[in-house]
């Protein structure tokens, strides 16, 4: 079982859909300054707005909220992704392609995560990246034996 790539990508996608849920539970709660510093600072995120041209006016809690709800995004089209394409029975060496891409992407995720943010997205990160180099391995060893075949 460890050895089929299709066990693999159904791990990194159950894992993306994790990712993407934990992340969109951020969105649900409230942070609420601690002291006088982040109080100041929360206020500077919400109102101040800067000038990006072209008629846009945006505070850095706007850019924040853009960019955060991206992660789960891009975590859920993974996911979805992997899920259709093991339901289709797609063919391995279409699967093989689909498995890079998402290997570089979500590794690139990993290393983003894990030199700037905190222990639970570079742990989801880093397990999901883990599947999906299993899931390449596997495939890719596999493949190999059937083109000698």
């Amino acid at each position: 079982m460890l050895k089929r790539y299709t066990f693999w990508l159904w791990t990194a996608a159950v894992l993306q859909l994790l990712s993407a849920l934990i992340h969109s539970l951020g969105f649900l709660r409230e942070r609420v300054p601690k002291n006088e510093s982040e109080s100041q600072l929360y206020d500077l995120m919400t109102n101040y707005k800067f000038d990006l041209g072209a008629g846009f006016h945006h505070s850095m809690g706007e850019i924040y909220t853009s960019l955060s709800a991206s992660f789960p995004l891009l975590y859920l089209m993974g996911a979805l992704t992997n899920i259709y394409l093991l339901q289709k029975k797609t063919s391995q060496d279409i699967m093989k392609g689909i498995t890079s891409i998402q290997t570089l992407v979500f590794g690139v995720s990993f290393l983003l995560a894990f030199v700037f943010t905190f222990l639970p997205p570079i742990i989801m990160t880093g397990l999901v990246f883990i599947a999906l180099s299993f899931a390449y391995a596997t495939n890719h060893i596999h493949f190999i034996k059937l083109k000698e075949d």
